[in-house]
């Protein structure tokens, strides 16, 4: 069972990385080439984005991280490595959320929008999907950046709920 979630969870994020590393390149090559100020070839140019965030580089993200969520879970893992790891998978989904809006951007002007440079997400998503794939592999030992953290964030403030509380 872990297997085939984890083998789920693999293939998933390989096709999510491949379309947040090849949709800010098609955006900037051929949404600004002379192809994509013609008619026609606007057209091929929103229905390729569109495709391919839609069909492709969405229910990559949704498998990948239902099935990494499912693996948290199946294995109990907590450690700090998995919870930098989480940061770094937020981060590429804000990067998708920002891929989705030029795409929808661009079908909304109706070809009179250009699209910004994606060139901070052409940094940022190789720079996260690296630091993913380190906190995997190399599962470091993050422990003494914590202790780094102030004490009201690692200690209790008693303040929980009793233990006799029903919500209403």
């Amino acid at each position: 069972m872990i297997a085939l979630v984890k083998g789920l969870h693999i293939i998933g994020l390989a096709v999510w990385c491949a379309g947040l590393l090849a949709l800010p390149i098609i955006i900037l090559i051929y949404g600004r080439g002379k192809d994509a100020q013609t008619r026609a070839g606007y057209t091929e140019f929103r229905l390729l984005t569109h495709r391919c965030y839609v069909e492709f580089a969405t229910p990559a993200a949704v498998i990948a991280v239902g099935a990494g969520t499912l693996l948290l879970f199946l294995e109990e893992v907590r450690d700090p490595w998995m919870m930098a790891k989480l940061a770094a998978v937020a981060g590429m989904a804000l990067c998708h959320a920002w891929i989705g809006f030029v795409v929808a951007t661009t079908g909304d002007k109706k070809g009179a929008y250009r699209p910004s440079t994606p060139v901070p997400v052409l940094i940022i998503v190789p720079g996260l999907i690296g630091m993913v794939l380190w906190l995997v592999l190399a599962k470091p030992d993050l422990i003494p950046l914590v202790t780094l953290l102030p004490d009201w964030l690692l200690e209790p403030l008693d303040r929980q709920l009793p233990s006799s509380f029903v919500p209403i």
